[in-house]
């Protein structure tokens, strides 16, 4: 297995390691957009809709974002609830799983909290997901998941929208997991760099990657 991977046009690239080893390699960045491990021992049991299993690297002890705010001017963290502690003043983004009363009979938490330096960004982010239903689906409805964690490429989407990152800035995803960043930062034309450490997540995250420069995309 390769350890690195970019794209011919050099605007996506994705490593496989310990993201803080790998940081010094890399050039500035502007924007930090992730989904990091929350610190809470989560058991990642295999599920209809699932296809992983085992722990979450990094999920046994509580996450330290100290270093993240002062890597990049932009951040944005998902799971930031259950470190918020520890975070400065600024904004929030909620993502809305449910939309209506009629989705409460769901599986899954209704809804996600992302934390982001941006102190006048509240925002919403309504995208139906949960259970069985994946917004990721061709079809609208279920879409085995490849990451216990892993979110919705039109969620991600959304966040860089929200914060009005440019198609010129380097995105950052220290913690890519499946790659839905990525996949998000090159239908909306940005640059991005992942950087995951479970190599069967890697590879994930560069197939889906390498798919959507083909012309379909298969989550």
């Amino acid at each position: 297995m390769k350890h690195c991977w970019k794209s011919e046009d050099g605007k996506i690239v994705l490593y496989c390691g310990d993201c803080m080893k790998i940081l010094p390699l890399l050039e500035d960045i502007d924007v930090v957009i992730t989904d990091p491990p929350y610190g809470i021992n989560r058991e990642a049991s295999a599920r209809p809709n699932a296809t992983f299993t085992g722990k979450l690297v990094g999920d046994e002890k509580e996450f330290d974002p100290s270093f993240w705010i002062k890597f990049a001017p932009t951040i944005l963290m998902w799971g930031a609830n259950n470190f918020s502690s520890r975070l400065p003043r600024g904004g929030w983004m909620v993502w809305d799983k449910r939309l209506h009363e009629d989705a409460d009979r769901m599986l899954g938490s209704p809804f996600e909290l992302a934390w982001t330096t941006n102190p006048a960004c509240y925002k919403m982010i309504r995208v139906l997901h949960g259970g069985a239903v994946n917004a990721d689906s061709f079809k609208g409805n279920n879409q085995r998941r490849f990451h216990p964690t892993q979110k919705p490429v039109l969620v991600m989407e959304k966040c860089m929208d929200y914060l009005r990152i440019p198609t010129d800035a380097i995105v950052l995803d220290p913690y890519m997991g499946s790659g839905s960043t990525g996949v998000a930062c090159l239908r909306s034309k940005r640059r991005f760099i992942g950087i995951e450490i479970v190599p069967e997540y890697f590879e994930i995250a560069v197939k889906r990657v390498q798919n959507e420069y083909s012309g379909f995309f298969k989550p």
